[in-house]
């Protein structure tokens, strides 16, 4: 006779790795907050997340950032996330 595994679904792994997700940012954001950094993540955005956003490439948001065209008030370093950079969701041009 053969054993049944009782084995979550494909459904609620990706439920469980959402809530895990979510937590992990609320971790984060409360570390920040204990540290006096308040950021706004829907106004805060990685370079990646900031290229699909705006539908460019991830070298030109780099090439902005190095020329400056970003400018230095709309760049962030969160050292305490390991050095995260986010820039300010706005158009840049």
């Amino acid at each position: 006779m053969a054993t049944i595994v009782n084995t979550p679904t494909v459904k609620e792994e990706l439920q469980n790795l959402l809530k895990e997700s979510r937590q992990a940012n609320e971790a984060a954001v409360n570390y920040l907050r204990h540290n006096g950094v308040e950021l706004n993540f829907d106004e805060w955005l990685t370079p990646k997340k900031y290229a699909e956003k705006f539908n460019v490439s991830l070298q030109v948001v780099q090439n902005w950032i190095n020329r400056g065209i970003v400018p230095a008030e709309n760049i962030r370093v969160v050292e305490e996330l390991n050095d995260l950079k986010l820039i300010k969701a706005v158009p840049y041009k």
